[in-house]
């Protein structure tokens, strides 16, 4: 057979994973003072120590976070219009937002998770450096896990690679699917470390509330 009468080859990619990655400064200032009596709350809440996260409660009721609420709503709208899904049949519910800020005492991080049962997350970064922690995405597919072979090059983004760090400051806006695992790497508090996080969930609009059948 004749190899140098094939026909070329083409590369295409399918089951791509989206983000959206922008920054926003505006936010920074007005939000670092609507999250302070938040974190203040949870440092009375809880006893501080060497890993310790400091959680707040539900933001969304918040006024002072009503234009925050604006953005990203649209920010998760258009996140599922890029990638093809008819929105105007759903209702976008923000069924999370809250504050996390690590302890100073270092060791503060989170383990891969995902988000259950949700359509779109995302992170705000208020108070951050390159002496923090960061966000880590993994790849979300088993099959490949399972089969992975070694990287040529572990320094460089590629199909091949198990996972991505992402560089941030303040200011910076991180959007991705709800059920892609991602974890927090350990912070050696050195340096502040806060951000806002989100979650939304697409309703259908046609739907029967079963409230009073339980």
């Amino acid at each position: 057979m004749d190899i140098d009468n094939q026909k070329p080859i083409f590369i295409e990619h399918y089951f791509k994973t989206p983000f959206f990655f922008t920054e926003s400064e505006n936010f920074i200032e007005p939000l670092i003072k609507a999250t302070d009596p938040y974190i203040e709350a949870s440092k009375k809440r809880h006893r501080d120590g060497f890993g310790m996260t400091f959680h707040s409660t539900k933001l969304y009721d918040d006024e002072s976070f009503e234009d925050f609420m604006k953005y990203i709503t649209m920010l998760s709208i258009d996140f599922m219009n890029v990638q093809g899904y008819e929105v105007n049949n759903y209702t976008p519910t923000l069924n999370e937002l809250w504050v996390q800020e690590f302890t100073k005492k270092g060791g503060g991080h989170h383990e891969t998770h995902v988000h259950y049962n949700q359509h779109v997350s995302g992170f705000y970064f208020l108070k951050c450096s390159d002496q923090t922690s960061f966000p880590v995405f993994h790849d979300p597919r088993p099959g490949a896990l399972m089969s992975r072979l070694d990287q040529k090059k572990r320094d460089e983004v590629s199909d091949s690679s198990p996972f991505i760090h992402c560089k941030i400051k303040p200011g910076t806006v991180i959007v991705f699917p709800g059920w892609l695992p991602h974890e927090f790497t350990l912070d050696n508090g050195k340096e502040p470390f806060r951000f806002i996080h989100w979650n939304f969930q697409f309703l259908p609009k046609e739907h029967k509330n079963c409230d009073n059948f339980t």
